[in-house]
């Protein structure tokens, strides 16, 4: 392509670099109007905006990819357009149209295409839709007012180990959601509710907090930002909660799993069956997989290890090689995942 951005594109870490442009869409009287283009990064919020007081916030994100062939793939946005309408159901907000969800999402990839990072560089371009409550309350009601908006940045890997096992942490004084609570939507306040014990699980070395039920503590709910997984019997193991955001990644690596040959299986996981599994991940968009080299259960003293040699099991690494490859058009997309674009 022609003017592409200058970046050290494979320095990139997994944070901000402004780019173009980004896409708004407000809600107003009932319905949404046009797609609008900003090249402004700066929000204007009324200061008794229901986002600001109540928590009305969804979040998505998903990755845009350059092909050898030089076309850009951007993996399952209308699964992401459906997980933002859940969370929009759940949160009462307006739900985007998937239309227009796909609409935006193509718009704003394609005003910023000299930032999607170049093939083989190992960085992707990230999207990150987002819609908020604007209309002003000061009782405890839903906004009359909703912006949607997407804006994108190119990234490097989330963890900076990038595809190595790190060693993870099981936590059991804190909680990422109630059981019946916001676990399953995508907002930010389950995210600020693991800040803290994200920032302790770092400070003691570990690079995520595996969180237990908030009910019993004996089942595996999350690990911080991503789904789990476990490996044993020829067994894709992935844990069934009413308190887990459903993962696209997961979702596309139970598939994966079935097409390798294995059997998949979503269901509790009792915490002692982490002894028994041959490989463990987190998995994400961000990290795709963060295989894990062992989980230290810091209240019980108890550790379970997968991998001594610093190298990630086979199995999983079979399965993200496999993910990445369809993402960048490697190999071929025989389940239609990607939508493919030539600019």
């Amino acid at each position: 392509m022609g003017n592409r951005a200058e970046l050290d594109w494979s320095s990139l870490t997994f944070g901000y670099v402004p780019t173009d442009y980004n896409i708004r869409c407000y809600w107003r009287n009932g319905a949404w109007g046009e797609l609008e283009v900003s090249s402004s990064d700066m929000l204007t919020i009324p200061m008794a905006a229901t986002c600001l007081h109540y928590g009305q916030e969804s979040f998505e994100g998903l990755k845009a990819f350059e092909g050898k062939d030089g076309k850009v793939r951007i993996f399952r946005p209308e699964e992401n357009a459906a997980r933002m309408q859940h969370t929009s159901r759940g949160i009462m907000m307006p739900e985007m149209p998937t239309d227009l969800f796909l609409e935006a999402i193509e718009r704003v990839v394609r005003l910023n295409r000299r930032f999607v990072p170049p093939y083989g560089s190992g960085a992707s371009l990230y999207l990150r839709p987002l819609m908020i409550g604007l209309g002003q309350q000061v009782g405890v009601k839903p906004a009359t007012e909703y912006m949607f908006m997407v804006f994108v940045t190119p990234v490097g890997p989330y963890f900076k180990e990038g595809f190595r096992p790190t060693p993870m942490a099981i936590m059991r004084g804190y909680d990422r959601a109630a059981p019946l609570g916001t676990g399953t939507y995508k907002v930010g306040g389950n995210y600020a509710a693991s800040l803290y014990s994200g920032h302790l699980a770092h400070s003691k070395g570990y690079s995520a907090v595996i969180y237990l039920d908030a009910k019993h503590k004996e089942f595996i709910d999350e690990c911080g930002p991503a789904n789990f997984f476990g490996i044993k019997d020829n067994t894709y193991i992935t844990p069934e909660s009413t308190s887990i955001l459903p993962s696209i990644t997961n979702k596309s690596l139970m598939q994966i799993a079935q097409d390798m040959g294995l059997k998949v299986e979503r269901r509790p996981i009792h915490v002692e069956e982490l002894a028994t599994f041959s490989e463990a991940g987190a998995c994400g968009t961000a990290a795709v997989i963060s295989p894990i080299a062992r989980i230290d259960d810091l209240d019980e003293g108890t550790s379970y290890v997968y991998s001594t040699d610093g190298k990630a099991g086979e199995i999983s690494e079979r399965m993200y090689n496999k993910l990445r490859a369809i993402q960048y058009g490697d190999e071929p997309d025989t389940h239609g995942w990607v939508r493919v674009y030539d600019f």
